[in-house]
């Protein structure tokens, strides 16, 4: 997450700490392509069609987080967001968690050559 610079910055001195907006290091089109993918976490979760086939040869552990990520992402889209906090901060959290999925995926799939 912090090295796509989905994390807030930080300005601390003893035992004061503030933190600032997102820090925007790292590459910017992942950033980008995980921030315009968390809009469609404001839709209900489900398994459409296209999916199924899309992800039919995938292992059913990745499917297991994929779908987690799902329901997770869009309760905490609309939690967020019933709260009343701006929608570019909400989309932003969305995107940090997403990263967080996407590297748990990375982990579990088994590299190719």
């Amino acid at each position: 997450m912090a090295w796509l610079g989905l994390v807030p910055s930080e300005h601390s001195s003893g035992s004061t700490t503030r933190r600032g907006r997102l820090t925007k290091t790292g590459n910017g089109l992942a950033r980008t392509m995980l921030v315009e993918a968390g809009w469609s976490y404001r839709h209900p979760p489900k398994e459409g069609q296209p999916y199924l086939k899309r992800s039919e040869h995938l292992p059913q552990e990745i499917k297991d987080i994929g779908w987690k990520a799902q329901t997770r992402l869009c309760k905490r889209f609309r939690h967020l967001a019933n709260t009343g906090k701006p929608q570019p901060r909400v989309i932003a959290a969305i995107a940090r968690e997403l990263a967080g999925f996407i590297w748990d995926i990375a982990r579990k799939t088994p590299l190719r050559a």
